[in-house]
């Protein structure tokens, strides 16, 4: 499949792969409110805080 898009490997090639950060803050939010409706307070390393 690679082979068919090489507009979109050069694009990821040079400026990174947009949709799978995309993916991974969506996925680190879904998981932070999770805990967030479950009562579970966050630490500042899941947070982001210093």
């Amino acid at each position: 499949m690679n082979e068919e898009l090489p507009i979109y490997e050069s694009l990821i090639r040079e400026r990174g792969d947009v949709v799978e950060e995309a993916r991974v803050v969506a996925e680190e939010t879904q998981h932070q409110m999770t805990q967030a409706l479950n009562g579970v307070a966050a630490t500042p390393q899941e947070t982001g805080a210093p």
